[in-house]
C-alpha cells in the first residue's frame, strides 16, 4: 500500500485498524476490488472517492455487515474476520451514521446504556449512576447534553454525539463517521469537529468520510483516495492539494466544476405573484424565463423548498397565483403542474424522488406510465426502451435496468431522478439541492446537464445551499429570509457577500 508516513523520524505506530487487498463481490458485480485503509491511534483519516468508488462497501466490512471475499483485516495487530456487527463492536469499531437511530421515548442516558444499565446493590438499575456516567462521557467529549432529557426532539447533531458517547462507553477505539455533517449547521459542524479533535487527543482513531473538501482539509491528518472499487493513494493532508485529490478521485481532470454557458433567454415560462402560506412564506413574487437558471438562495429554514413545493402543487397556499406559460395553474395539484410541462427533482431523492425497492428502469419510466400503457396495462417493452434511452443519455452506471435503484450510488440515483423528469420533455424544471451528497465528478456532470437544459430553452428554478453552486450556475439569484424575498440579484451583482447579507436580512437592518 502506497502511503506517506504521518510521523517523521521513528516509524508510525501500529495501526488501530488495517485493511489490505480487500475484495467484495455480489454475483458478477465487484463492489470492492482492492480496498486498503489503515487508521493510526490519535489520527483523523479521511476516506474520499466518487459515489460508486467502494467507500460504503469498505465501511460495511469494517462494521461487520459484509464479510471479506479476499484480503487481510487486522485490528490491534490481530487478524480478524467479522461475522456480525457484534463482532465489529467487540473489536472496538463503531460506525456513526448521518441519521442516528435513538429510541425517542428514552432519555439520553438510557439510550447510551441501553442493555448495559449500571446496577445497584439489590441488582436494580441505578439511574443516578447511569446519569453520572453519561455526564462523565460528555465531559470527556467536551460537550454539554442533559442526560435526563428525552431523546425525542433532539437535533441530529446532539443525536450523533450521543451515539459517539455510546460507542466510547462500549470501549470503541476506532470511530467511523460516515458523512456526519450532511444535515448539520455550521455551528454544529464545528462542535462535532471539536469532539473529533478531543477523541484524537485521547488516541482514538477516526475514519472520516465526506464529499466536502473544506472539512477534509480542515480536520483530517491523512487522506485515502478510492476510485472504481480500488485503492489509489494515501496522503498526509498538508502535502497535497484539492486539485490533486480530485484528479485521483475521478482519474481525469474535471475541468470547470461549473460549466455554465449563458443561454439565450426567451419568454416568461413561470410567473409567481404574491404567493403566501400562513406561517411559512409571504408575498413571494418572481418570474423564470425560458433558457434561464434562477437560483433560490438562503439559509436553512428560509422557506425555499416550501415555495417550490407550493409552485409545483404538492403543498397548498393561501394567497397569490402561479401562472405557467400565461395560464393560471390550479393550486395544490401536482398533476396540473405535470400536465402543463413542469418537473420537480426533490431535495430528498431517496424518500421523495425514487421508489427504492423498484428497478432502475421502472423508476426511470414512472412519469411515462400514461405513454407506455394501453387500457391501463403497461407495455413492458416500451417501458424498458424509454428507460434504457434515458439511462444512456444521462450515463447512469448500472449493469442492469432490472436492479433495484437502491443498489446505485447516490450520484447515479440522482441521475435516475433527473432522467425520470427529463423523459416528460418539460418546459420548466425545479431542482432542489441537485448535487447534495454526490461526489465532485458527478457534480460536474449534473452542472453540465443543467447548463445544457437551459441552452435547450428549458426554464430552471434551482434551490441550493452551496454558494459556489449558486454563483457558478445561476443567471439570477433570488434570496429568501424567513419566508420572504429579501433580494433579487443579477449574475453580475451576485457575490458571496451580497447573498449572505440578504440571506440574513442584514441589508434591511443596515438601512
Amino acid at each position: 500500500m502506497q502511503t506517506e508516513s504521518l510521523h517523521a523520524g521513528d516509524g508510525p505506530p501500529r495501526p488501530r485498524l488495517a485493511l489490505s487487498g480487500a475484495v467484495k463481490a455480489f454475483g458478477p458485480v465487484v463492489a470492492l476490488a482492492d480496498g486498503n485503509i489503515d487508521i493510526l491511534p490519535g489520527e483523523i483519516h479521511a476516506l474520499v472517492g466518487e459515489n460508486g468508488a467502494g467507500k460504503s462497501t469498505l465501511v460495511k466490512i469494517l462494521a461487520g455487515l459484509y464479510r471479506l471475499d479476499a484480503g487481510e483485516f487486522h485490528v490491534g495487530g490481530q487478524s480478524v474476520s467479522f461475522r456480525s456487527v457484534a463482532d465489529s463492536k467487540a473489536a472496538g469499531i463503531s460506525v456513526i451514521y448521518q441519521e442516528p437511530t435513538l429510541f425517542p421515548d428514552l432519555t439520553v442516558a438510557e439510550n447510551i446504556f441501553i442493555g448495559r444499565q449500571p446496577k445497584g446493590r439489590l441488582g436494580l438499575i441505578s439511574r443516578a449512576a447511569m446519569r453520572q456516567a453519561a455526564r462523565d462521557l460528555f465531559d470527556q467529549l467536551g460537550v454539554r447534553i442533559d442526560p435526563n432529557r428525552v431523546a425525542e426532539g433532539l437535533s441530529i447533531a446532539d443525536q450523533q454525539i450521543i451515539e459517539i458517547a455510546k460507542a466510547i462507553s462500549q470501549g470503541a477505539t476506532v470511530l467511523v463517521m460516515d458523512e456526519p455533517t450532511a444535515a448539520l449547521s455550521g455551528v454544529e459542524v464545528e462542535r462535532l469537529f471539536q469532539v473529533a479533535r478531543n477523541l484524537r487527543a485521547q488516541s482514538a482513531g477516526i475514519l472520516f468520510i465526506s464529499h466536502r473538501f473544506d472539512e477534509v482539509f480542515a480536520l483530517c491528518d491523512r487522506i485515502t483516495v478510492m476510485r472504481d472499487g480500488r485503492y489509489i493513494a494515501t496522503h498526509v493532508t498538508s502535502t497535497v492539494t484539492v486539485d490533486a485529490i480530485v484528479h485521483e478521485m475521478v482519474g481525469r481532470d474535471v475541468g470547470a466544476l461549473f460549466p455554465k454557458v449563458v443561454a439565450p433567454v426567451g419568454d416568461t415560462v413561470l410567473s409567481v405573484k404574491g404567493l403566501g402560506r400562513a406561517g411559512v412564506f409571504a408575498d413571494v413574487t418572481f418570474d423564470v424565463r425560458a433558457g434561464e437558471v434562477v437560483a433560490l438562495a438562503g439559509l436553512v429554514g428560509a422557506g425555499r423548498t416550501e415555495v417550490a413545493r407550493a409552485v409545483f402543487g404538492i403543498d397548498p397556499y393561501d394567497r397569490g397565483t402561479v401562472e405557467f406559460a400565461g395560464t393560471r395553474l390550479r393550486p395544490h395539484s401536482p398533476k396540473a403542474a405535470i400536465d402543463a410541462g413542469m418537473g420537480f427533482v426533490p431535495e430528498d431523492r431517496r424518500k421523495q424522488g425514487l421508489v427504492m425497492n423498484l428497478s432502475v428502469g421502472r423508476n426511470t419510466a414512472l412519469t411515462l406510465r400514461d405513454r407506455v400503457a394501453r387500457f391501463g396495462i403497461i407495455n413492458g417493452r416500451a417501458e424498458r426502451a424509454a428507460a434504457v434511452e434515458w439511462s444512456r443519455r444521462l450515463q447512469v452506471k448500472t449493469t442492469s435496468q432490472e436492479y433495484a435503484v437502491s443498489t446505485l450510488s447516490g450520484g447515479n440515483q440522482q441521475k435516475v431522478v433527473l432522467a425520470k423528469w427529463l423523459a416528460t420533455d418539460p418546459k420548466f424544471l425545479i431542482v432542489d439541492e441537485p448535487t447534495r451528497g454526490i461526489d465532485v465528478g458527478t457534480k460536474s456532470e449534473v452542472h453540465r446537464l443543467i447548463s445544457d437544459l437551459a441552452n435547450r430553452g428549458i426554464a430552471i428554478l434551482m434551490i441550493s445551499s452551496e454558494l459556489p453552486e449558486v454563483l457558478g450556475m445561476a443567471d439570477r439569484v433570488i434570496v429568501m429570509h424567513e419566508g420572504r424575498i429579501t433580494a433579487e440579484l443579477s449574475r453580475a451583482e451576485a457575490t458571496p457577500e451580497s447573498i449572505m447579507h440578504a440571506a440574513t436580512a442584514s441589508l434591511e437592518r443596515a438601512q
